[in-house]
């Protein structure tokens, strides 16, 4: 691989110049190669292989989870592990997908495994990641990489509580300094991130609800516990009971996926199931919410005379973007591709397992562009006919390689 040299940098150093054609190529290929072979989480066997075999023969030293599927692989250091040298800064991709048929009908590279897909962009991740070590591992032989780096491609993240917290076990943050990640925003041109300081995603915990009565007949309601009516009173005034209890701009919400009772129109049930998801915006409110949320679920209940049964699955807290790190990805996009390439960006409701990580050491996520310029329709993430501009892996891996550089001078 030849790199040259294109940026210079205070203290000396200097970015690559433009990936080599057939680099390009070839990742835009193991992009395409995932996207047709989806896997779900804790099942990405052929995923990891393909990394591994690809970061093998790049002359790298990658070390399989103990989970089974996911990896780690360090660059710039002299054995297969850090060594206790200079923090290093970690690279994190998701490389699962998701359960969903991939609708687009004239795509070449479409999932070829039914009701599978990768709609949320963790294939790009995944690229972007993988090419950035190819390009950093280069460096690191030329003796141009400042310091250590550690890849992480990480199992399950569309997994509640997520893969995050077995990547972690296995030693993911062992020497890390500091970690960054990108996750593709179908809103954001492909060329261009969107960056915050402060909380860039939301809360996301699961709720699972089981309502017990002694059933009846619907003639005599007053006899027994009427089950759906209790159900569709927590549906309605349990989201509105916990609004009051927390200040509104925690932003907390709770929103029903699924509500199941009853097989005859003239018989009271005696089951009942709910299912949603609780979203907050803010990380107290989130180390709240259990509690509250399962209070008012049983005041509910109790007052319809229904047993309640709760299940509440904690997700993930929000990932707050630590200001250094986001400055450092701010410096390396502009480094890369100017001050123009840079946009801000607002906060989602949705949920990301990469907040696990900054549990423990300061970290950043950058929305990564993959809207071809110009491209009115939005292929929003999680639908089944996503897809974006492979464009925006080069620019993945532009950042992700200025942000090592960058970083190595701090």
């Amino acid at each position: 691989m030849s790199l040259e040299s294109e940026v210079d940098l205070p203290g000396g150093a200097v970015l690559p110049g433009a990936l080599p054609d057939a680099l390009r190529a070839e990742l835009i290929a193991f992009r395409r190669d995932m996207h047709m072979h989806p896997e779900l989480g804790n099942q990405e066997f052929r995923t990891t292989a393909a990394i591994k075999e690809r970061l093998e023969r790049a002359g790298l030293k990658p070390r399989v989870l103990p989970v089974g599927t996911g990896l780690l692989c360090d660059i710039g250091v002299e054995g297969e592990q850090w060594d206790g040298g200079p923090s290093m800064l970690a690279l994190r991709a998701d490389i699962d997908g998701l359960p969903i048929p991939d609708t687009k009908m004239e795509c070449p590279y479409r999932s070829t495994v039914p009701d599978r897909a990768h709609a949320c962009g963790h294939d790009v991740h995944t690229t972007v990641v993988l090419g950035a070590g190819l390009v950093l591992a280069e460096l690191h032989r030329q003796g141009a990489l400042p310091r250590p780096v550690r890849l992480i491609f990480q199992p399950a993240e569309e997994v509640l509580p997520g893969g995050a917290a077995d990547a972690i076990k296995g030693g993911a943050l062992e020497g890390v300094g500091a970690i960054i990640a990108v996750h593709c925003d179908p809103r954001v041109d492909a060329g261009r991130i969107g960056l915050r300081e402060g909380p860039i995603t939301s809360a996301c915990d699961r709720l699972e609800i089981g309502l017990d009565g002694p059933g009846g007949h619907t003639a005599r309601p007053h006899l027994t516990t009427d089950l759906v009516t209790a159900a569709a009173r927590v549906v309605t005034d349990v989201p509105a009971l916990v609004a009051r209890r927390f200040d509104s701009r925690s932003g907390l919400a709770i929103t029903w996926g699924r509500v199941e009772s009853g097989h005859a129109p003239n018989v009271i049930p005696q089951h009942a199931e709910l299912s949603g998801t609780v979203r907050c915006l803010d990380i107290e409110a989130w180390r709240q919410a259990p509690d509250v949320v399962v209070a008012a679920i049983d005041e509910i209940a109790n007052l319809h005379r229904a047993k309640s049964e709760i299940n509440y699955v904690r997700g993930v807290p929000p990932v707050v973007n630590e200001p250094g790190v986001t400055e450092l990805l701010r410096d390396a996009m502009i480094a890369r591709r100017g001050v123009e390439s840079v946009e801000g960006t607002e906060q989602s409701l949705g949920g990301e397992d990469f907040s696990w990580y900054l549990e423990h050491v300061p970290g950043a996520m950058a929305r990564l562009g993959v809207r071809t310029p110009g491209e009115r329709q939005i292929r929003d993430l999680h639908q089944g006919d996503f897809d974006v501009d492979e464009s925006a892996i080069t620019v993945g891996v532009e950042l992700f390689t200025a942000a090592a550089l960058v970083n190595g001078l701090r």
